[in-house]
């Protein structure tokens, strides 16, 4: 009998031991994140200041609710990013099912945020809370890539508890390998909203291509 699993219960330790999922460290793996870089014009800093003060300003009045947090955060960061126009579009709970290699398991998921272009997928799942961290993310985003049915391209994810940023790369060979960008910080000093946006629309050049 077909066995289902829920996407948000399975943990890191799962996909080492049904996927053979690996972590890689050499920063060659995954450079995208740091190389080739588009620059960002004046007004693109302007609009990210103001999602930055909004934030802040959000803080001042708790409790921060899910859906005001991202509609103050995210989803400007989107718009800002190009994510609402062609190639590329949104689509909300989408549900996910990933088959485990040589078992009759179904890993059942929805993801909050999908940004889809030709079926390469830049990911974004974000938290159920202010304070999630974005540790108790990755499995679940990895699980989603893992259900890419493209595998001769990586796929690329972005974790994000709307007071942090990191972005993922997957590639499905055997067995499928990780890595992770560094955290990019709203408490950080300047603004690193811009270079969130840089990555983002360095990833979108590549699924682009």
């Amino acid at each position: 009998m077909r066995q289902t699993i829920q996407a948000k219960v399975i943990d890191l330790r799962y996909l080492i031991d049904n996927f053979g999922i690996e972590l890689v460290l050499d920063g060659s793996f995954f450079h995208e994140w740091q190389e080739d870089l588009p620059e960002i014009n004046d007004l693109d800093k302007q609009l990210l200041d103001k999602v930055k003060m909004g934030y802040f300003n959000l803080l001042n009045y708790p409790p921060l609710l899910e859906d005001v947090v991202r509609m103050a955060v995210v989803d400007p960061l989107l718009f800002i990013g190009d994510f609402y126009l062609a190639l590329f579009y949104i689509k909300s709970e989408e549900s996910i099912d990933i088959a485990v290699p040589d078992e009759d398991v179904i890993i059942k998921g929805r993801i909050d945020t999908l940004v889809l272009k030709e079926q390469f997928w830049v990911m974004i799942i974000k938290s159920k809370r202010a304070s999630f961290s974005v540790e108790q993310g990755l499995t679940q985003i990895l699980a989603y890539m893992l259900g890419n049915p493209y595998t001769n391209k990586p796929s690329f994810g972005m974790i994000t508890t709307r007071s942090e940023f990191i972005f993922v790369k997957l590639v499905k060979v055997n067995p499928p390998r990780y890595a992770l960008s560094k955290g990019f910080l709203m408490r950080n000093p300047g603004n690193e909203l811009y270079d969130v946006l840089r990555v983002l629309r360095r990833l979108t050049q590549l699924v682009s291509a």
